[in-house]
């Protein structure tokens, strides 16, 4: 195991630069998830670290090495990707198999090292099968079990859940994390699902442009977002923002309700601000937000209600079965301890800017 610090990285392709001096710390043992939307860099800064794309600026340190100009095989990292790119003339003992081969081990140690992934992975009895005899879920669990053989420093993970169905995912991204917790290996995992990142993640990594926008644990990220751009990234349904203004020490909707806030900043009147709140803060009052009902969604144990605010669309999720329907006028009273105000021009969180500028 080791960690990996990543100082200074950039990366660019001819004149468009793509990664733009990046700084990250992972510590040994850790599971980061480096999550963003489609080209945010994520898959770019995994393919650096494994040394499948060259990096233009900055260095890249396993364990004691800086590994920049080290080729894939001499990193000690093991990589498992989108497709399973397995070999599908080989039975699963076989593609487990075969990088060991090549380091030309002996072959008692071979077998015990694949014997004793397949045991890890569930996978001993599908050992003489061929890939085209297993379903998907076992397909993945072949390309980490070859992963798993190579007893490797940094597993590299990027986006192996997104050919499966729905229910497999749930399955497999459990399984992925015990895996973690039972071996310990310092793990990097890419995906652009924010639910696997919140799930499976000691750290998430939050990726836009090129740039890291939030470090921090998953909670963290949730309940204290930086920035517009991950409050709305970080959860799901995303935080709702209304756009407010400062009015006699207080946020208002332009309408003029007042809305709470159990930890105002000191604002100027007149000053334009975002109120953010996410969903399940909400509760039905007699005053707060005023809304229109659009469309009631019943899961059983919660049921989300999409509303109109003042022309702009919110959601509201509660625990508790309202019969609501399209077209009722409610009020929806958020938490006060639970708001979140940024900058209405920059998007930054106000408690992050004032604390910047102290």
């Amino acid at each position: 195991m080791a960690e990996v610090t990543i100082r200074g990285v950039k990366k660019s392709f001819g004149s468009v630069e793509v990664i733009h001096g990046l700084d990250l710390e992972i510590e040994d043992g850790e599971f980061v998830v480096l999550v963003g939307p489609s080209g945010c860099g994520k898959s770019t800064l995994l393919r650096m670290i494994a040394g499948l794309e060259g990096i233009s600026e900055g260095a890249v340190r396993i364990g004691e090495r800086v590994v920049n100009n080290l080729p894939p095989a001499e990193r000690d990292i093991a990589m498992v990707f989108q497709s399973y790119a397995l070999y599908p003339h080989k039975t699963v003992e076989a593609n487990m198999a075969f990088a060991l081969k090549l380091r030309r081990l002996p072959k008692k140690e071979i077998r015990a090292r694949v014997d004793r992934a397949a045991e890890i992975l569930g996978l001993t009895p599908y050992l003489k099968r061929y890939p085209r005899q297993l379903s998907g879920g076992q397909r993945q669990r072949v390309a980490m079990g070859r992963s798993i053989v190579r007893d490797p420093q940094v597993f590299l993970f990027d986006e192996p859940l997104s050919n499966l169905d729905a229910k497999l995912r749930i399955q497999m991204r459990t399984e992925i994390k015990e895996l973690h917790q039972r071996l310990k290996t310092t793990t990097i995992f890419v995906t652009h699902d924010q639910i696997e990142a919140m799930t499976m993640a000691d750290k998430i990594v939050v990726m836009r442009d090129g740039r890291v926008e939030q470090v921090g644990s998953p909670l963290d990220l949730y309940d204290a977002p930086h920035n517009t751009f991950v409050a709305t990234f970080i959860g799901s349904p995303s935080m709702n923002l209304f756009e407010c203004r400062v009015e006699g020490g207080a946020v208002a909707l332009s309408d003029g309700t007042r809305l709470p806030c159990a930890s105002m900043p000191a604002l100027a009147d007149g000053q334009k601000v975002l109120y953010g709140v996410r969903p399940e803060d909400f509760t039905l009052a007699d005053t707060g937000v005023p809304a229109t009902v659009k469309v009631t969604e019943p899961t059983g144990a919660e049921t989300m209600v999409v509303v109109s605010v003042l022309g702009t669309d919110a959601v509201a999720v509660f625990r508790e079965r309202h019969a609501l329907r399209p077209g009722d006028r409610v009020h929806l009273m958020p938490a006060a301890d639970r708001v979140h105000l940024f900058d209405a021009t920059s998007g930054a969180r106000l408690a992050e800017a004032m604390r910047d500028a102290a």
